[in-house]
C-alpha cells in the first residue's frame, strides 16, 4: 500500500475522478480499504469493498461478527480518521469524494447529508444529556435556528417515529428510556436533518420481535417519506429479506457477494451464503431437521487464510483443481446471465449451480 497522507489519500495522488460505472448512484465506493496497525500486526478490516447504491434504494449487508461490516459503514461516514488506520480507495457521496476531502467538511456533511444509527443507542448517546437536548444540538449543528424552534423540531421527529408524550419525553434521560424507545430516538436524531444517506448498524439487536418489526417498519416509511438511500448493516438474514434491494455478502473483510436481494436469496453464487440461507430459521415450512451451521469460526483479520478467505471452512475447497483454492484469492466477477450479480468463488459456474439445486436448496 502506498504511503497515505492525513485525509487517507496517496501522497502526491491526483484527485480523483468520479468512478464512470457509478451510473446514477448517490453513494458509491470504489476498493475502500481500512487498515489497523496494532501490537499483534496488520488488522485488514476492510479489503478492497466496492458498491454503489441510489436514492430510494435499500442496500443489505450481511455476514458475521468481525467480517467488516461496521466498519465499512464508519469508513464512509469519515469516523476512522486515526493515527493508527489507513485508509485507501474512493468514496463518492453525491458526487464529492470524501476520502481525500477535509475532515471538517466531511464532518458538516455528517448529520446534513448522511446520517448513521448506531448499533447500540445507549452507548451512542450521551448519559448526562437528555434525548431531546441532544437532537437539538444535532439540529442546531446543521441550522441556524433558535432553541425553541430546534426544540419544537425534536418534539417533532420523536411523534413521527412513536415515541408516545413527545412533549414530555423530550426532557428525559437516555436511561430513562426502553430499549426500543432508545433506538427510536437515535432514529430520530439521524433523520432530524433529513439526510440523503442513512446507515443503519444492526438497528434491531437486542430487541424483541415485536420491536424490531416496527422498527423495521420505521425505517422503510421514513425511507419512503424523506427518499433516503438505506444501508443496512445485519448479520440477520431475516432483516434484509423485506428490507433490502442489493445485498452485499462481506467474509474476511472482502465482498465475497453481490447482486440483487432476490437473486442472492434464491440463486446464491458462493459456499458462504449458502451457509448463511442454511443457517437462518424459516417460518414458511414445516422444520424437520436442525439449522445447518457454518461450521469452524470466522478467520483472524490480521492472519487472513490465504487464497480464498473462506477455504479452511468450506466442504468445497477441494473442487477447484492445483490447489488454487488455496493458493490464489478469487476475485469478484460477474457470473453468465446475471446482470448486477457478482461472486468471489474458485469453483464454475456449472458446479455452484449444481451444488445448489441439487444438494444445498432442497435442506433449506
Amino acid at each position: 500500500m502506498s504511503d497515505l497522507n492525513k485525509t487517507g489519500a496517496a501522497v502526491g495522488e491526483p484527485v480523483a475522478e468520479r468512478p464512470a460505472d457509478a451510473g446514477e448512484a448517490f453513494l458509491s465506493v470504489r476498493d475502500l480499504r481500512i487498515h489497523f496497525n496494532t501490537d499483534d500486526g496488520l488488522v485488514k478490516s476492510v479489503d478492497g469493498v466496492s458498491f454503489d447504491i441510489k436514492p430510494g434504494q435499500t442496500l443489505g449487508i450481511v455476514g458475521e461478527s468481525g467480517s467488516g461490516k461496521s466498519v465499512t459503514s464508519l469508513g464512509v461516514m469519515g469516523l476512522h480518521r486515526s493515527a493508527n488506520a489507513k485508509i485507501s480507495g474512493e468514496v463518492w457521496l453525491d458526487g464529492e469524494e470524501l476520502i481525500g476531502a477535509d475532515p471538517d467538511h466531511v464532518r458538516r456533511l455528517r448529520g446534513r447529508k448522511m446520517a448513521m444509527i448506531f448499533q447500540d443507542p445507549l452507548s451512542a448517546m450521551h448519559p448526562y444529556y437528555t434525548v431531546g437536548a441532544q437532537i437539538v444540538e444535532a439540529y442546531r449543528v446543521h441550522n441556524e435556528v433558535s432553541k425553541k424552534v430546534a426544540r419544537t423540531r425534536a418534539i417533532e421527529m420523536l411523534d413521527r417515529v412513536g415515541i408516545p408524550e413527545p412533549g414530555k419525553r423530550v426532557d428525559a434521560y437516555p436511561h430513562e428510556f426502553s430499549g426500543g424507545m432508545r433506538q427510536r430516538a437515535m432514529i430520530a436524531m439521524a433523520l432530524v436533518n433529513n439526510p440523503e444517506l442513512l446507515i443503519a448498524d444492526e438497528p434491531t439487536t437486542a430487541l424483541d420481535v415485536t420491536v424490531q418489526a416496527q422498527i423495521l417498519d420505521l425505517i422503510r416509511d421514513l425511507q419512503k417519506e424523506f427518499g433516503s438511500a438505506v444501508i443496512m448493516i445485519t448479520h440477520d438474514l431475516g432483516v434484509v429479506a423485506e428490507m433490502a434491494d442489493d445485498l452485499l455478502v462481506m467474509y474476511g473483510g472482502r465482498c465475497i457477494e453481490r447482486g440483487p436481494a432476490e437473486k442472492v436469496f434464491y440463486e446464491p453464487q458462493h459456499p458462504y451464503t449458502w451457509g448463511l440461507l442454511g443457517s437462518m430459521p424459516r417460518i414458511d415450512r414445516e422444520e424437520t431437521d436442525r439449522l445447518i451451521p457454518v461450521k469452524g469460526s470466522p478467520p483472524s483479520l490480521i492472519n487472513v487464510p490465504s487464497g480464498c478467505a473462506f477455504n479452511p471452512r468450506c466442504p468445497y475447497a477441494d473442487l477447484p483443481k492445483d490447489n488454487v483454492t488455496r493458493t490464489v484469492r478469487p476475485e469478484l466477477k460477474q457470473w453468465d446471465d446475471a446482470e448486477g450479480h457478482f461472486s468471489a468463488c474458485h469453483m464454475s459456474q456449472e458446479e455452484r449451480t449444481r451444488i445448489w439445486t441439487e444438494e444445498i436448496a432442497p435442506k433449506l
